[in-house]
């Protein structure tokens, strides 16, 4: 299947995309509605975010550029020292693009 990248088709690919992710966000919640809490699933869920955070950095940190090397070492360090995730997340996008702008490509 093959959608055109006119107006038109990226308008439906948009329309898709927000109805998959509404279904599955409720999906989620009415599945999880069965489900009775315990210690043990709760620990599932807590970790879970985390997880998927790792399955997303990992990858980044042994194929990526010198700009995502350098958003993931700032972002942990200063995520390590101030213990807040907003301004952490600021200091990584402005470390790649620096090391973007200033063209260096690898280490």
């Amino acid at each position: 299947m093959t959608i055109e990248t006119t107006t038109a088709g990226i308008l439906a690919l948009i329309a898709i995309m927000t109805v998959v992710t509404v279904i599955t966000r409720f999906g989620g919640v009415f599945l999880m509605s069965f489900v009775t809490i315990n210690p043990r699933i709760e620990s599932f869920i807590n970790t879970m975010a985390s997880s998927v955070l790792i399955a997303i950095i990992v990858p980044m940190a042994f194929s990526g550029d010198a700009g995502s090397l350098a958003a993931l070492v700032v972002t942990a360090v200063i995520m390590l020292a101030i213990k807040k995730p907003l301004p952490a997340i600021a200091a990584g996008i402005a470390a790649a693009g620096l090391v973007r702008y200033a063209g260096i490509t690898s280490l």
